[in-house]
């Protein structure tokens, strides 16, 4: 089996997830409470951040899920959040934001060029909106690397469906058992798994400690800096 092409997440995987999305989630929480601190801290806590510890749990709705999905579960905490569409809102404010929150990993533009000049097929696949995903990872000049991006609005599913991998391999004449997926939840590799990829490489960057992520994955390892050494 050789490798061709890897299929990356996005945030916890390029992006420092608690850094990028913890404070954007706090902001959002507090527009859809109106400024009511406990109702902002209990959007919060339902989705599964932790504010005390400066942590978004492992597969917690804000770790994993889509816009659509976090918006139905605050809309149900927060009915009179006072949007016609909070979902709208929500993408709206997660892509104007983002190109100024967004904290890459180390060696992010390195790293990718890399992979790049060794032949591999380059892809993105994230429950952000697609267009919230170009606009995050703009600032960083590596746009140009990727052959496909998808998000949960691309017309492919949402993780951990398989589809953004069947999207891929669509796009690009790959086989399945020739792409490597990486990520930082068990979303990504049941992803991965569903559409009988290559390898699933966990990536220690996002929400998931070693310990999940080695029950699920092929490999665990710290960064995507390491990837060099799987392929």
């Amino acid at each position: 089996m050789t490798i061709r092409a890897v299929l990356f997440d996005k945030d916890g995987t390029l992006l420092d997830f608690n850094a990028t999305w913890m404070p954007m989630y706090r902001t959002f929480a507090g527009i859809v409470a109106h400024g009511d601190m406990g109702l902002t801290a209990e959007l919060l806590r339902q989705g599964g951040q932790n504010d005390a510890k400066g942590i978004v749990a492992a597969g917690s709705l804000l770790a994993v899920a889509s816009t659509g999905e976090i918006a139905a579960l605050w809309a149900s905490i927060a009915p009179n959040h006072g949007f016609d569409d909070l979902v709208l809102e929500m993408d709206a404010f997660f892509q104007r934001e983002s190109v100024r929150a967004a904290v890459p990993v180390n060696g992010l533009s390195e790293i990718l060029a890399g992979l790049k000049q060794r032949g591999l097929i380059l892809g993105l696949a994230t429950s952000d909106s697609e267009e919230g995903a170009r606009a995050s990872l703009t600032p960083f000049d590596v746009l140009q690397h990727f052959a496909y991006i998808a998000g949960y609005d691309s017309g492919h599913g949402i993780k951990p469906g398989p589809g953004m991998v069947n999207g891929f391999i669509a796009a690009t004449d790959l086989r399945a058992d020739e792409i490597m997926v990486v990520g930082d939840s068990g979303h990504d590799m049941a992803m991965g798994r569903r559409a009988g990829v290559g390898q699933c490489v966990g990536v220690l960057t996002g929400t998931s400690p070693r310990k999940i992520l080695s029950e699920l994955a092929d490999h665990v390892i710290d960064s995507i800096a390491d990837l060099e050494s799987l392929l």
